[in-house]
């Protein structure tokens, strides 16, 4: 029983690994099961068998990225340190994502799930990791800064701000970028003064 639960495991997680990195190099459209199980080094029928479909393998890599990345996010703004050391490292963080393919990741499958109902309801779960996480530590910062924005309004424009860089990022566009990100950065400064 162990040896099959570890053979699973092994399994799943070399389908979730291979699927991640050919979804960030080639895109949903270029993956098949073959692919994608020949990437894994498993017989291609363990996609359907352990998944049950292309999109389930595709929605849980997504899962497992965020969890990881979330997981990330609410250690560092768990950190006893002022919140402007926090935003300065998420920003960081923004650019880093978009290298390691969180934001490609997550595009490919918004496109999918425009015409999928039951993938855009998972996409809309992801979605409120982030701004659970963001509602939980911006409350505070709005204080700390005497910002009198509400909090909901404050979450959306930060989600909608980072999805607007990482799109324009992958789409080879970073003007204004830095330029926006200094002007904040000295906003909070001021406003942490």
């Amino acid at each position: 029983m162990e040896a099959a639960t570890s053979r699973r495991e092994t399994a799943t997680s070399a389908l979730l690994d291979a699927a991640e990195r050919l979804l960030i190099e080639t895109g949903h459209a270029g993956l098949t099961t073959r692919r994608v199980a020949a990437e894994a080094g498993v017989n291609h029928g363990l996609v359907h068998y352990y998944f049950g479909s292309m999109e389930e393998l595709l929605l849980q890599v997504l899962e497992r990225f965020t969890d990881r990345l979330a997981d990330r996010q609410q250690a560092m703004y768990e950190a006893d340190v002022p919140f402007l050391e926090k935003w300065r490292a998420a920003m960081r963080w923004l650019e880093e994502d978009v290298a390691a393919g969180y934001p490609k990741v997550w595009w490919e499958l918004q496109a999918m799930a425009w015409n999928h109902p039951e993938m855009r309801d998972r996409l809309v779960r992801v979605d409120e990791v982030w701004r659970t996480l963001l509602r939980t530590h911006f409350a505070s910062a709005l204080d700390e800064y005497g910002i009198d924005f509400p909090l909901e309004a404050t979450v959306a424009l930060v989600v909608a701000f980072n999805k607007g860089i990482q799109i324009e990022q992958l789409s080879g566009i970073s003007t204004g970028h830095r330029e926006l990100l200094d002007w904040i950065d000295a906003w909070l400064e001021e406003k942490a003064a």
